[in-house]
């Protein structure tokens, strides 16, 4: 999907909400969602930061995106449904939704793995995304045609010693992922994952200190495949596991 080329215009007029964007993939999937014509809501839990990516948009001359500023691991469920009704009134329909943000946690043997770190893990990577998902459905159905995309990775479809708690929560999500497009099948909905693979983010250079993110994709190297998936051209893409690299 790195040949992939977006039309200019492959976005224009869509809606798009986007967890974690304040940072790494998050920021450059909204940065290039709009640079593609969307509208972008920015969701993420440090203000300052969405509103650094609401400021890059503009710059660019993009599309005015909004700003919801929600801590995934503490939000509760009439945040989200408050969030719904916000976005229900102030655009009427959801056209995508990009679920990004993703704690890693800490790595080890698993016998060794403590319980509250995998409870806050799967409530961020896991909870929180069936959590704001429920809400949305109705907004999401409002519009021609919606895209849900789950950010996975490679230890979430197959076990890799030592990575523990994310590995858990992104089998989760590729889980979650296959179930709501099995229900989906045949509407205008559809849902797919994306494993990012190596990139050049702080989460990836937390979990390996000592490799070189120069020889690493960016986030801008991997957009192909996050703009095929929100636009048109993947309208027949549902319940499949895409990596981007």
């Amino acid at each position: 999907m790195l040949e992939y080329h977006a039309k200019k215009d492959l976005l224009q007029d869509k809606i798009i909400l986007v967890t974690g964007a304040g940072d790494g993939i998050g920021k450059q999937a909204a940065l290039s969602y709009a640079a593609h014509g969307a509208s972008v809501i920015l969701l993420g839990r440090t203000q300052q930061k969405l509103v650094d990516v609401y400021d890059e948009i503009i710059a660019n001359g993009g599309p005015t995106p909004a700003i919801g500023c929600l801590n995934l691991q503490t939000a509760t469920a009439g945040q989200y449904h408050e969030l719904a009704t916000r976005l229900t009134a102030e655009f009427g329909q959801l056209d995508g939704l990009l679920h990004n943000a993703s704690l890693l946690g800490s790595l080890g043997p698993l016998e060794q793995l403590p319980i509250d770190t995998l409870e806050t893990v799967l409530k961020v990577n896991v909870i929180a995304q069936a959590a704001l998902t429920q809400p949305l459905m109705p907004l999401l159905r409002k519009a021609p045609h919606a895209s849900i995309i789950f950010t996975s990775s490679s230890v979430g479809r197959k076990g890799r010693a030592f990575w523990g708690a994310y590995a858990i929560s992104k089998f989760a999500t590729e889980g979650m992922m296959q179930t709501l497009a099995d229900e989906l099948d045949g509407s205008t909905l559809r849902c797919n994952s994306i494993n990012p693979g190596a990139t050049r983010t702080k989460m990836r250079a937390s979990a390996y200190p000592a490799e070189d993110p120069l020889t690493l994709k960016t986030a801008a190297d991997l957009m192909p495949l996050y703009l095929y998936l929100m636009g048109d051209d993947s309208l027949h893409e549902n319940g499949q596991a895409f990596n981007a690299q």
